[in-house]
């Protein structure tokens, strides 16, 4: 008996759209973590990257439970003195509400060469336009 073994060059990636409005970001991290890890194929390696490529529109839209939106803390440091920097996820959202999705799913990837190249995969955007309809033409639109 013999078993066959996974490599890059059989890996076939697919193209997933995601509609963000009105999901809750946890859930909606979850099945893009999944996607871009290649954990919904039956091949699923956790040494290769089979993962697909992930387009998220309506990122400004995505909703969150309780009071999350005012008492929810994105913390960085620069490295210099008095260089932390702390915002809510009601200033991310009025500045950049792609981060809030980007930072929600690499959290959920691993930490690794392997997970900054699944990462890589992923295009969030904060409205409903994209550059990549000519990609997803043969894929189902709005898979969420």
């Amino acid at each position: 008996m013999s078993t066959n073994k996974l490599s890059a060059k059989d890996i076939k990636r697919e193209w997933h759209l995601i509609d963000a409005k009105g999901q809750i970001l946890g859930r909606l991290s979850t099945e893009a973590a999944k996607l871009l890890m290649g954990k919904n194929k039956p091949n699923y390696v956790p040494y290769l990257d089979c993962g697909d490529n992930v387009v998220i529109i309506n990122a400004s839209e995505v909703r969150v439970t309780g009071k999350k939106e005012t008492r929810k803390k994105y913390v960085r440091h620069s490295g210099y003195p008095g260089g932390l920097t702390v915002e809510t996820l009601e200033k991310m959202r009025a500045k950049k509400p792609e981060k809030i999705i980007i930072h929600a799913i690499s959290g959920m990837l691993p930490k690794n060469k392997l997970g900054r190249v699944m990462i890589k995969k992923m295009h969030v955007y904060a409205g409903g336009e994209h550059p990549f309809t000519k990609e997803l033409k043969g894929e189902k639109d709005g898979k969420k």
